[in-house]
Order: structure tokens, then sequence, then C-alpha cells
């Protein structure tokens, strides 16, 4: 049964050589290969960490909305957890667009 997910990517852009569309290409490339099908893309541009935790105080924040199952959300989780330009990442899971239905014409009443 496919989910739609929202998941919230933090890039790691500091000392890389590939430009941020670059990079957020490949990353749609990497949703597509694992079966998950990319809804909308939204680039929330360079933020600076409240808190710092690790070596950067700053990433590259990337919201990408997706359908997939659970075990395209586990591979997902896998192959980022390694990538070294995505610092962190956090999911949701979130309720399915409700279906626009076309209103009933009402029928006349018949008299008996």
């Amino acid at each position: 049964m496919k989910n739609r997910y929202e998941a919230l990517l933090i890039l790691n852009i500091k000392g890389s050589d590939e430009s941020v569309k670059e990079l957020i290409e490949r990353l749609e490339g990497d949703f597509a290969k694992e079966g998950a099908k990319i809804e909308s893309v939204q680039k929330m541009d360079r933020r600076h960490f409240t808190y710092v935790k690790g070596k950067l105080d700053s990433g590259y924040y990337v919201n990408f909305i997706f359908e997939g199952t659970p075990a395209v959300l586990e591979k997902l989780n896998a192959k980022f957890k390694l990538d070294p330009d995505v610092y962190r990442e956090k999911y949701k899971n979130l309720a399915f667009k409700p279906k626009v239905v076309k209103p009933r014409t009402a029928r006349p009443v018949k008299a008996v």
C-alpha cells in the first residue's frame, strides 16, 4: 500500500564541488530509483541552526513530498544516512489529498 510522505533533508554544501541544483537533482534521481513518486520539491534556502550539534553551523533545507511504500521509505532512510551530502533527515507520514467529488444534482420527487 502506498503512503504519502514528507522528507525534510538538510544538505551539507560546505566544501562541495556540486552546486545545490545538481545535488537536488541527484537526490530526486535517488528517490525515483527506489520507487518513490515525487509530488513536489520545495527549496527552502540555507539556514543557520539554532543549536549547533556537530561540525556544521548551517545547512541547505529541501522538502520533498512523495508517494511510496513503507519499504521504499526504509531504503531511502538507509541510503541517505550513508550519503555525506545529507547532513540530517526527517520523515513524516501525510494524509492523502482528498479527491474532488462532483456534487450530485437533485432529482425531482415523484408524486404518488
